[in-house]
């Protein structure tokens, strides 16, 4: 009896997986049908489908190739929203896949062109916040600093937020190597402002970063 369930299990499993395929399959015809027709905008959707499928596997280079496709028709249509949440799903994966430079030139990217749009600047300080994390990761302090210079270079409004500060105030503890100064000023920000789990998981990997970092300090003295 358990051995038949376990066959049931896996016959479940095979299923699913050949579904996916013969969806891809269609959705790539599909994309190929609606490019030789000069209908981008509907190719760029089904391509946002395929990466979305990959996403549902954690498949992540795949979904990250798919989306960027996506984006990139969407962005020939002109369909600037739709871009761009595609370019920040790239980002998203770039980042968790320790591709940080990747994540902050599209992070960056979208927050400069967000700056020339109405209804998308106000999400520009996020864009900037999603980027200045990405540098924290990278671990070099001088061009933490000269990102932030860079980004009230961009939006002068940015230097008066909470999402500066954050940045700004975590960057003087991974200089000072102080984890206890880096903790509080996490906790705080998330007090107001609550962190969702890609930034922190981003954050507890310069968190350990940062107590290596004293633990090989100690070590010396």
């Amino acid at each position: 009896m358990k051995q038949l369930k376990l066959m049931l299990m896996l016959l479940i499993v095979i299923r699913k997986q050949l579904q996916r395929v013969s969806a891809i399959s269609c959705l790539q015809q599909a994309v190929n049908l609606f490019c030789d027709i000069g209908r981008l905008s509907m190719a760029a959707r089904y391509y946002k489908e395929i990466a979305e499928l990959y996403e549902s596997e954690q498949n992540i280079e795949q979904a990250m190739d798919y989306f960027e496709k996506a984006a990139d028709f969407f962005q020939n249509e002109d369909v600037s929203s739709s871009a761009n949440q595609c370019k920040q799903k790239v980002a998203q994966f770039a980042a968790q896949i320790e591709q940080y430079q990747k994540a902050i030139e599209i992070y960056e990217e979208i927050a400069r062109q967000s700056l020339t749009n109405n209804l998308l600047k106000y999400g520009v300080k996020g864009h900037l916040l999603n980027a200045g994390i990405c540098q924290l990761c990278k671990g070099d302090v001088v061009a933490i600093t000269n990102a932030l210079e860079r980004y009230q270079d961009l939006d002068p409004t940015f230097s008066g937020t909470r999402e500066n500060k954050l940045l700004a105030d975590i960057a003087s503890a991974i200089d000072e190597e102080d984890v206890s100064k880096f903790t509080e000023v996490v906790k705080e920000f998330d007090s107001m402002t609550p962190l969702d789990s890609w930034k922190t998981t981003l954050l507890l990997r310069v968190k350990e970063k940062l107590k290596a970092k004293e633990l090989e300090e100690d070590d010396l003295t």
